[in-house]
């Protein structure tokens, strides 16, 4: 059996930055780079996405374009539903339903013109940062929001270079300190 070419794996599956499911862990992953997260890779499906300093930092990226053809730009939207939420390292669910992280990154790809996008340059990308219990006093059983109703709930929205204290003093907030 012929061993195959981890590069030429990723370059088949992920090489479309664009896609939904890729751009989603490319967002995880420019948040992780902002946070300073380096020696940990990304861990499917845990009960949030980043884990810094024991505070829970869930990702959710948007983009107006995509990979698809399109007869409009897309309008944004990110998952917010409350989970049972599992831990991936000890193979367990939480037993009650609710959000799971201390904060909220929404990372949304700015641009309409897909020949300029970059998704690798962080300078397209527009971040929200918001405390969880912001979402859970003002909407706690919805399961998506949009850009207009996120907007009204006043995240601290901020470049790349800002990230970082973005999602520390959202931290902050969610924990009453």
């Amino acid at each position: 059996m012929t061993r195959l070419n981890k590069q030429e794996f990723l370059k088949w599956a992920y090489d479309d930055l664009l896609t939904n499911t890729t751009r989603g862990v490319l967002a995880e992953y420019i948040v992780a780079k902002a946070l300073g997260i380096r020696d940990t890779t990304r861990l499917e499906w845990d009960m949030y996405d980043l884990d810094i300093d024991g505070v829970g930092v869930e990702v959710k990226s948007a983009a107006y374009v995509q990979t698809w053809e399109q007869t409009k730009l897309s309008n944004i939207s990110f998952g917010i539903r409350p989970a049972k939420g599992w831990n991936a390292r000890t193979n367990v669910y939480a037993t009650d339903t609710k959000r799971s992280a201390d904060v909220y990154v929404f990372c949304l790809l700015e641009g309409e013109a897909r020949e300029r996008i970059d998704p690798l340059e962080v300078a397209q990308w527009t971040f929200y940062v918001l405390p969880t219990i912001e979402l859970d006093r003002q909407v706690p059983e919805q399961k998506t929001i949009g850009l207009g109703r996120l907007k009204a709930l006043l995240p601290r929205e901020c470049t790349y270079d800002e990230l970082a204290a973005a999602i520390h003093d959202a931290a902050k907030i969610n924990r009453g300190s």
